[in-house]
């Protein structure tokens, strides 16, 4: 273990395009499923909708937070259609599976994703009995990151301390709030839609642009 992570016992990691490249570029998918959704719920063409999507998405976390907030929107029925996407383009990272299986002490997902989507990735990527529990959108109550109230949840809900806890993420305004509460963060720069904005180093503690060589470096795996 290198010594400036050596009191970490628990590593809380994002899912999309943090456990796998952003390049995979399954929110391209989404993105269709979205507009989809909108356009059938507002009646609009996909011009109005993406619109929409982009900027639900920007002021209220995700898009389907600016849903339920305008419209009423039923979160379960919304997820369940817009996660029903092939995964096709994941592909198992054998180096990356064997660092985060060598990471000592507890390991644990944070998505504003859903758990039965989250565990449809995972399976993909060869990485579904890696991961003690999921915290997912479900458990936030529906408020995703980067709201603080759902990085309390998480620790409390789960004991975790976030003075020996690790978050890895690709979004830069998600590892504020994990900052202010004491975790050690850290920012997955690699090419994400919005990863950069309001990034600044007074809440990120590590930068990596690619997560397998920054896991083997912790682990030696």
């Amino acid at each position: 273990m290198r010594a400036d992570l050596a009191h970490i016992d628990a590593w809380v990691f994002d899912l999309d395009n943090t456990l796998y490249p952003a390049k995979a570029d399954l929110f391209g998918l989404i993105d269709v499923k979205m507009g989809e959704f909108i356009q059938g719920l507002l009646g609009c063409d996909p011009v109005e909708a993406r619109a929409v999507q982009k900027r639900y998405f920007m002021e209220h976390g995700t898009t389907l937070s600016g849903l339920m907030a305008h419209y009423g929107t039923d979160p379960r029925e919304f997820l369940e259609f817009v996660h029903d996407i092939s995964l096709d383009r994941l592909e198992v990272d054998p180096a990356l599976n064997a660092g985060i299986a060598a990471l000592p002490g507890r390991r644990l997902i944070f998505t504003n994703g859903d758990e039965p989507y989250a565990q449809r990735v995972l399976d993909k990527l060869g990485l579904s009995g890696a991961f003690e529990l999921i915290h997912d959108i479900h458990a936030c109550q529906y408020i995703p990151k980067p709201d603080p109230s759902g990085y309390a949840a998480l620790c409390a809900t789960h004991g975790l301390n976030p003075f020996r806890s690790a978050f890895f993420e690709d979004m830069a305004r998600n590892l504020k709030p994990a900052k202010a509460i004491g975790m050690t963060t850290i920012w997955v720069n690699n090419g994400s839609e919005a990863g950069t904005v309001d990034a600044h180093p007074d809440f990120i503690d590590f930068e990596t642009d690619h997560l397998t060589p920054f896991i083997g470096d912790i682990t030696g795996a």
